[in-house]
């Protein structure tokens, strides 16, 4: 008779554990995508212009104007 409590309170802890373990992984992905995220915020306006250039966007009279202006 006591085999079978003291088996099914160590299962349950065991559920607790697999739980908060699964929490944490969720945790830790979600933070690593916010470190990417805001480290693509903080590019700089030449960086932003190189990459608007790079894309075909602006032309390279436009680019030597703008590069002009932020330097």
């Amino acid at each position: 008779m006591m085999d079978g409590f003291g088996h099914g309170w160590g299962m349950g802890w065991w559920w607790i554990i697999g739980i908060l373990l699964l929490a944490l992984i969720v945790w830790l992905i979600v933070r690593s995508a916010n470190s990417r995220n805001t480290s693509t915020k903080e590019k700089s306006s030449l960086d932003i212009l190189k990459d608007r250039y790079a894309r075909g966007e602006i032309d390279k009279a436009e680019f030597e104007e703008r590069r002009k202006d932020l330097m």
